[in-house]
């Protein structure tokens, strides 16, 4: 008999945490809301209750398809290591939230080869792929805190109406004999299924749009490069403004790729020094608009390339953020540095405005083919 927990009813979240990690251990499905529809979930481990998870999906009239969820998106190297900069920038753009990130499955590299066999031909679909999700909602936090694997995930819904199991009877109706246990907590977030998007290397499709919608997607696709000194009114506004010049060159697109700077000791709003505008508006480009921003981290979690003016700013910036080294590099390549032009005279600004431009011009021929994704949607 199914046995419906409400989530937003009970005194003590935790108890409820515990009974539907026992439920799942002992190899039962049961109903779990996300952010975006509510599921069917299996523990991984459990080949049982996988088998059982697809033949409840199999015999129904409802589309379904099969997911694996994964703690977070720091345990998401584990699974996806295809080394690709576009899953990379989805990833840490997207998760935890309402995306389906589908790659291809590696098993000599990926945590996928610890399954049952049984559960890992269940959940690699067409063309060998397999869709992670990192759920952005507080109770699947939990469960996957106590239980030591991932869960398999079924969701039910197409794209829009009635398909769409956006509250727990949904659940309740269409699988009320195939599971014990269903965590009732509303109407969810979103109402409305993921967006679901295909990586192979650095080429990208979106297979279904869902709550993230397309434009949207373009956006996280983007690679984004920062450029910083200490300011940002002086050096790192040039090289931003002259980087964008040339990717718009190179790229024959005036937005292919994100570029901002800021500065690691740098206020909110300043405008960029006089002898800095006039210098880029000889050779026709325009920084009268600049705004300087610190360095933060709103900056360091999209960045996938920072280009530092000296040494010190390399420095202080690992510092912070250890786990970027591989990221965050000299803009000068023998690992020298942009000599800083505050205070002195245009002249000196133009020098520094020449060596800052050709040294971008050694990273945009340095820069590998897959920086910039390819999306091979149907438009």
């Amino acid at each position: 008999m199914l046995k419906t927990l409400d989530l937003q009813t009970a005194d003590d979240s935790r108890d409820i945490v515990h009974r539907t990690v026992q439920a799942l251990v002992e190899g039962q499905v049961v109903g779990v809301p996300t952010e975006t529809t509510y599921a069917l979930a299996a523990n991984a481990l459990s080949e049982s209750a996988v088998s059982r998870l697809y033949e409840i999906t199999s015999a129904s009239e409802k589309l379904c398809t099969m997911e694996v969820s994964i703690r977070s998106r720091e345990a998401a190297g584990d699974f996806i290591s295809s080394g690709s900069s576009t899953a990379r920038r989805l990833i840490y753009r997207c998760w935890p939230g309402p995306m389906t990130l589908c790659v291809k499955d590696e098993p000599s590299c990926s945590a996928l080869s610890q399954l049952p066999p049984s559960v890992r031909s269940l959940v690699v679909g067409e063309n060998q792929s397999v869709g992670y999700r990192v759920v952005d909602h507080d109770i699947l936090d939990h469960i996957h805190r106590y239980l030591s694997a991932p869960l398999v995930l079924a969701t039910c819904g197409g794209a829009t109406g009635d398909d769409i199991a956006s509250d727990a009877d949904f659940l309740a109706q269409h699988f009320r004999e195939s599971m014990p246990l269903l965590l009732d907590d509303g109407p969810t977030r979103y109402g409305g299924v993921t967006t679901v998007v295909h990586v192979d290397g650095n080429r990208w499709k979106l297979l279904r749009e869902g709550v993230i919608e397309r434009a949207a997607m373009n956006q996280f696709v983007k690679p984004v490069i920062a450029l910083v000194c200490t300011g940002n009114t002086c050096r790192s506004p040039m090289a931003e403004t002259l980087l964008r010049e040339q990717l718009r060159k190179h790229t024959g697109c005036e937005d292919a790729v994100r570029v901002l700077s800021a500065g690691v000791a740098a206020g909110c709003g300043a405008g960029a020094s006089p002898q800095a505008v006039a210098v880029m508006g000889k050779r026709g480009l325009d920084l009268t608009g600049h705004s300087s921003r610190p360095l933060d981290e709103s900056v360091m979690h999209v960045a996938d390339l920072v280009l530092t003016m000296t040494r010190g700013h390399r420095a202080a910036i690992l510092a912070a953020w250890p786990d970027m080294h591989d990221r965050v590099f000299t803009l000068r390549r023998d690992g020298g540095d942009i000599a800083d032009p505050v205070g002195m005279a245009v002249e000196v600004y133009q020098a520094c405005a020449d060596q800052i431009d050709c040294e971008l011009e050694k990273w945009m021929d340095s820069l590998e083919d897959d920086f910039f994704p390819r999306n091979e949607s149907n438009r």
